[in-house]
């Protein structure tokens, strides 16, 4: 309960996930308190939040939980046939195209799975908020989590047609200071700035233009429509790229954009996450739709 309480950061909130009052949530997170001699989280009306003891008690109720988890693994045929909890989170338009299919089709094949997948465009805590999975598209800086890499991916520099005619051609990365750029806010992405590598090896350019979202499909559709130049992933452009929608700018520019499987280290041996992790990998791997 206290773990989901800070999670959710709100008593409300928890008891409504969990079925029972507020009151009960109140009541079991005091006795925690009172057992412990410490107090373990800031209440305001607004949300509760982790006192420094609540980080370290935190902390160890995330290995409690887990433990118990592979202690049923060890000693049942759990490690073999996943079933229970499996949270996991991705990106927006990477989560819509191509793990949500991939979600359903796992679903099927082990029933007994309860998976909560959700699409989240900003940096992830993975522990903090209680995910067991996070497939995350570009870099990991985390160095004490596992990151494993499941496809190949790059971002390219791509406009329309109509916007090139309209504009000019870039012939060099400095080109793209006179252009209008399409700034996209992504977990790993410095908006204001694009870090690629050329024949020169790697490279910066700082962009800016009328147009920014958070939301990747946006991006993607403006720059159909002629208003700049992108940098996208080659998963998400390559049908525009193909049916001549796109048009790739500089194309002895790119920059790394590998899809990694990330989760904690003591999940490593969990049934579910490398059942998932597996799947998911295979999936990648065939052609999208």
């Amino acid at each position: 309960m206290f773990c989901v309480v800070v999670r959710k950061q709100s008593f409300a909130a928890s008891a409504q996930e969990l079925g029972v009052s507020n009151a009960l949530v109140s009541k079991r997170i005091a006795i925690l308190e009172k057992t412990l001699e410490v107090r373990l989280l800031h209440r305001t009306t607004r949300k509760v939040s982790l006192t420094d003891h609540g980080t370290v008690v935190h902390q160890w109720a995330q290995r409690i939980l887990e433990d118990a988890d592979q202690l049923e693994e060890a000693i049942s045929q759990k490690g073999t046939t996943p079933r229970g909890p499996l949270r996991l989170c991705t990106s927006s338009g990477f989560g819509r195209n191509r793990v949500a299919p991939a979600i359903s089709v796992l679903a099927r094949q082990y029933p007994e799975l309860e998976i909560e997948l959700e699409l989240l465009d900003r940096p992830v805590d993975l522990i903090a908020e209680g995910f067991h999975l996070d497939i995350r598209v570009g870099q990991v800086r985390e160095q004490h989590l596992i990151a494993r890499r499941i496809a190949e991916n790059s971002r390219v520099l791509c406009a329309s047609p109509a916007y090139l005619e309209r504009a000019g051609t870039p012939r060099e990365l400095g080109d793209l200071l006179r252009h209008q750029c399409i700034v996209i806010r992504e977990r790993d992405q410095d908006p204001g700035r694009w870090r690629l590598t050329g024949p020169r090896g790697p490279e910066a350019v700082k962009v800016g233009g009328p147009l920014s979202t958070n939301n990747g499909e946006l991006v993607h559709q403006w720059a159909i429509d002629g208003h700049g130049v992108i940098l996208r992933s080659i998963w998400d452009v390559g049908p525009s790229l193909a049916d001549g929608r796109l048009v790739r700018v500089l194309p002895d520019y790119s920059q790394e954009a590998d899809v990694w499987a990330i989760y904690p280290t003591r999940l490593g041996t969990s049934a579910n996450v490398r059942v998932c992790v597996q799947f998911l990998e295979d999936w990648l791997a065939k052609p999208a739709p």
